[in-house]
Formats: C-alpha cells, structure tokens, sequence
C-alpha cells in the first residue's frame, strides 16, 4: 500500500514591517487620499452642478450630488449654433494638428536617433536651443501674418508642427528601446531607410506613438491663446475661445434663453451653461485616455532614459 506524504508549500520569506514602516505606509495613503479628493473633488462638483436646478447652483444648495436634477443647460447648449461650429473646429485642429505634429516628429527623431548621422550633436544642439530662446510673440505674429496664414486654420497648426521636447523623447526611445541590430538585418534584406522607418521601426514605436498622440491631441483641444491672436473670424474659432467667452466675459448669446423672463433665470441658466460647457468640452480629452493609457507609462519611462 502506498502512502503519499503531504508536503506543505515553502513558507515565503516575507520581510516583517516594523512600527515605523506601517506609520509611514499610513501617512503615504492618507496624503495620497487626501490628494485625491482635492483632485476629485472639483470635477464631481462640476458635473453634478452641470445636472442640477440653476437656483440650487446659485443658492449654494449643491455640494457632491446634484440637486433637483436637470439636464436643461444640454439642452440649451446642443441647441447653440456657436457651441456645434466650436466643436467642429476643435476636432479638425485635434485630428489634422496631431498628424502634422507626430509626422514631424518621427521624421526629425528617425534620423537623429542614428549613431552614424553625420553632425547629429550640431543638429539636435539647434533644436534643444529654440526651446530656451525665440523670436518673442511680435516676432512671430508678424511672421504668420506676412506668410498669410492668420485668420486661416493653419495658423493653429503650422507654427506649432512640431515640439522640441516630444522629439528629444522620441529620440531617445528610439536609441533605447530599439536595438540598432534591427537596422542591419533590414540592410541586409535589401530594406532602405524609408522601408526599414515604416516597417521596422513604427511597428515597435506603438507605446512612444500613443503618448505622442495623447500629448499633441490635448495640446490642441486646450488651445486659446493661438486662436485668440491670430484668428478673428468667429466661424474659425476652436471650443475654448466660446468656453472662454462664457466664463470669462460671459458672452452668453441670449437667443439660446428666449423662453426664461426673469433676469433670476437667466443668471441661474448662465451658471449651468458654464459647469455644462467644461463637461462637453472635456469629455472627449476623457474618452480617448483609457485607449492610450496602457501605453502612457511605458512610453514616458523608456523615452525618459538617458541614451
């Protein structure tokens, strides 16, 4: 008759906290908690005062859930011509800006990340300069104005095609995360620069592209110091020049209020019209995110490493 002996499992070496060890661990979540709420915070506050009554808004009755519940400001908001133009635009700077700026960006980086680049130190010397020193803002202007692209949508996209930081890190993730005996079996095979770029090398960029994407898309959407200077047609203007309008100058075109008679009304209508227009401007910033997260930390920290 066989017998079989149990054996326990190996007991895990674990290392023992000692009092000061948890003290500390306590004090990290409890600032790392009370953070969050600080962060938090606002923006529950925000969408809940977007959904509630404008008198509980303005009467300070709304704290963390919205009260008396409506979607009246959405209403009027979906209903304003300029709001509808605004998105449009934003979404067109976005889309067309990001190709213009992560095409630029891999073009500079491909080339510059190569060890047998002659005068590559000189070259990336002048670009790492113009983040330090420029013309200044007159300068500038009057070099968009006189290549005739203000109160055109390239002047939101032309002057800002590429960045200097996001090319070092591009740089940089390239000479780390690629191995250079990649570029000579493609050579080997008969692969040239082009085709070893847009075979090889974009292939294994995903993480660093995302990021890239992530940045300059935001980057877009934000803008309203651009657009404030070099655009005055109002049909060219991106979402945060309406959105800065609003809360701001509050420049609330009352058309989109017709139907509220008393001037109580109006102001309560024109706080939810604020907290709901920084919803419907924020929410496709937070829609894209969770597609590029898994790819966010690992770009940052290998296009952080020194080469």
């Amino acid at each position: 008759m066989a017998v079989h002996a149990k054996v326990s499992p190996r007991p895990r070496n674990r290392i023992r906290e000692t009092g000061f060890d948890l003290v500390f661990s306590l004090m990290n979540y409890g600032v790392l908690a009370l953070i969050l709420l600080l962060i938090l915070y606002p923006l529950v506050y925000v969408v809940s005062a977007s959904f509630s009554d404008g008198a509980a808004v303005i009467s300070g009755r709304v704290v963390l859930w919205p009260v008396d519940f409506s979607v009246a400001a959405y209403e009027k908001i979906f209903h304003y011509e300029r709001i509808w133009i605004g998105y449009a635009n934003s979404i067109f700077y976005a889309v067309v800006g990001t190709l213009v700026n992560i095409t630029m960006t891999l073009l500079a980086a491909y080339p510059l990340s190569r060890r047998d680049l002659y005068g590559k130190t000189i070259i990336l010397g002048l670009f790492v300069f113009t983040m330090f020193f420029s013309g200044g803002l007159i300068p500038i202007y009057l070099l968009v104005k006189d290549l005739g692209l203000r109160n055109t949508r390239w002047a939101l996209i032309i002057p800002q095609a590429l960045s200097v930081w996001n090319l070092m890190i591009t740089v940089t993730y390239f000479r780390t995360a690629i191995p250079g005996e990649l570029l000579e079996a493609a050579q080997l095979d008969g692969c040239n620069d082009i085709q070893y770029l847009l075979r090889v090398l974009l292939p294994l960029s995903t993480p660093i592209i995302a990021v890239l994407c992530l940045f300059y898309a935001v980057g877009h959407w934000n803008q309203f110091f651009a657009a404030l200077i070099y655009l005055s047609n109002k049909d060219l203007f991106p979402l945060q020049i309406i959105l800065r309008d609003i809360l701001i100058q509050s420049q609330v075109d009352m058309n989109i209020m017709e139907d509220l008679q008393s001037m109580a009304a109006r102001e309560a209508m024109r706080e939810l019209l604020k907290y709901a227009l920084i919803v419907v401007a924020s929410g496709p910033v937070l829609a894209i995110y969770p597609f590029v997260q898994k790819y966010f930390v690992r770009g940052i920290m290998l296009g952080a490493i020194k080469g």
